[in-house]
């Protein structure tokens, strides 16, 4: 069977423009990589439609376009929360001149609501819940719908959720993602500015699933099974995208990647004994570094370690991410510049419990840590997190639940402790001016201008992007700011779906409660 798999782009708050985000970030789409050389594997004809590619065009008929040149017999969408109507949209041009394309939706929105998905948009004819090799496959080999695990389907006017299939167990049996089938992969894909010392990128992840159960996380596609590749394979892997495509940096993007210590050593061997000449960036969890495994990294080619910490007021620490202390992370920063490595803290602005008092708090412990870099993400709660219910339930603040803006760019959740998104706009970029205009990450950036010397290449080869983007904002500042208090819901988008949760994950939202004298979730989502 042809399939074509598809990446939407999402939502562009900047109507009539391009996406100026990939300017500083254009990650390649690995899950549907993924699954195209698995399909490919086993003999179907794949083809992969990146809407964020370099190539790709502008807007939703452009792109359905240029999906039905490849002739498919199925579709597969794969799309996060912020990009689901980008991709019902595109469904409902396909199903209107060619309706006998079979279309399935999958990835984290599909899989944490689930049923209920499929009674809104009739143009969807199929969800995948979970790991989608299992199921697409069983597709595509024409195996009766009834059959097919983590597949949810309509039988007449019924609404069917097939019982989940079982994980996979070995991650080494997947073939490499299809790299080959990325338009302008690796030239037009880039890493996140100033993260990488050599050129060209690529990102890569290396398991699947985490055992923790941190409040914001959602949890419903892998579940909590955490399963690896091995070093051998992640070896292998690092070692074709040099070969076959020049990639001298990676971004190892997984949830857990030091959680298994004896894997990180036997990999960090392999890189020291037969060097490919690769760096790379991974994330580390504190309490689970030592010293020896930091050195490692650092022999085996890391430039820089990320940890998340999410917040430095330590009731909210409790709350959100149980484990994890600020003398821990204090000293986890040192072992790491100890070690020779850039340290990255990750943080999360907006969790419920947040007010002006505990971000700032927070700023300003970011600031005494002395870090290379840092991620402040703006809090978009998930349908599949113990989260979701307390957020959606109005009793911990306001949420706007609209799809498309729940791409951690917005403040689609204001906890009850601020007047505003206003002012949770005004501290935020307070914030970011506090950090990268501090006079101890200007010298940093100016001793390491040779090792930034890619990224600056970058932006000058796009430099009339970045001026469109600049005369863009200024020009358009007050219809930019009337959009935000203005902005119109989808016409199709429903309100009020609760996810359909597995009793495992029902069990992980209560157990994720806070200590004792803090406020814990009320309700589960069912």
């Amino acid at each position: 069977m042809r399939i074509t798999l598809v990446h939407p782009a999402g939502f562009n708050f900047v109507p009539g423009q391009p996406d100026f985000t990939v300017l500083a970030n254009r990650m390649a789409p690995i899950g549907v990589l993924q699954l195209a050389s698995w399909l490919e594997r086993h003999g179907h004809p794949t083809a992969v439609h990146d809407c964020l590619g370099p190539r790709a065009p502008r807007g939703a008929q452009a792109n359905v376009d240029q999906i039905l040149a490849t002739q498919p017999e199925l579709i597969g969408f794969s799309a996060t929360t912020s990009g689901f109507m980008d991709a019902v949209d595109m469904a409902a041009l396909i199903r209107s001149c060619a309706p006998q394309i079979r279309i399935a939706f999958g990835n984290v929105h599909a899989s944490s609501i689930g049923a209920p998905l499929l009674g809104h948009f009739p143009e969807i004819d199929y969800l995948c819940i979970g790991e989608g090799e299992g199921a697409m496959l069983d597709l595509a080999n024409g195996l009766a719908q009834k059959d097919i695990g983590n597949l949810v389907w309509r039988e007449g006017e019924h609404i069917v959720t097939n019982p989940r299939r079982d994980r996979i167990q070995d991650l080494d049996e997947l073939p490499f993602p299809a790299w080959e089938k990325l338009e302008g992969f690796p030239a037009g894909y880039h890493l996140p500015l100033f993260g990488y010392v050599k050129r060209w990128g690529a990102t890569m992840m290396t398991s699947r699933g985490c055992p923790y159960t941190c409040s914001f996380c959602e949890r419903t596609v892998f579940e909590r099974m955490y399963k690896v590749n091995s070093p051998a394979y992640i070896y292998a892997h690092m070692k074709h995208l040099r070969d076959s495509f020049g990639v001298r940096h990676i971004n190892l993007y997984d949830d857990l990647f030091s959680a298994q210590k004896n894997r990180v050593t036997e990999l960090c061997q392999l890189l020291i004994d037969k060097p490919l000449g690769i760096s790379f960036n991974c994330a580390i969890r504190t309490g689970h570094t030592s010293d020896e495994m930091l050195r490692l990294l650092k022999a085996a080619g890391a430039v820089m370690v990320s940890m998340g910490v999410e917040s430095a007021y330590p009731a909210m620490m409790a709350r959100h991410k149980a484990g994890v202390s600020l003398e821990a992370v204090r000293e986890t920063v040192e072992k790491i510049h100890a070690a020779g490595l850039r340290a990255k803290g990750l943080f999360i602005f907006g969790l419920p419990g947040e007010t002006p008092e505990t971000f700032r708090t927070t700023s300003d412990f970011i600031l005494s840590l002395d870090l290379d870099d840092m991620a402040m993400t703006k809090f978009s709660p998930l349908y599949g997190a113990p989260l979701w219910d307390e957020c959606a339930s109005g009793q911990e603040g306001d949420l706007i639940e609209d799809w498309r803006l729940m791409n951690c760019l917005n403040f689609v959740f204001k906890p009850s402790g601020f007047a505003s998104r206003d002012e949770m706009d005004a501290l935020y970029n307070w914030h970011i001016r506090r950090f990268y205009q501090s006079t101890a990450y200007r010298q940093r950036f100016a001793k390491r201008l040779w090792q930034h010397r890619w990224s600056l290449w970058h932006l000058i080869t796009h430099l009339p992007k970045v001026f469109q983007a600049v005369h863009y904002f200024h020009a358009n500042k007050a219809e930019l700011e009337r959009m935000k208090t203005d902005f119109q819901l989808h016409p199709r988008q429903p309100l009020g779906l609760h996810a359909s949760l597995s009793a495992e994950l029902k069990a992980d939202a209560v157990a994720a409660i806070a200590p004792e004298g803090i406020k814990v979730l009320r309700r589960v989502a069912v």
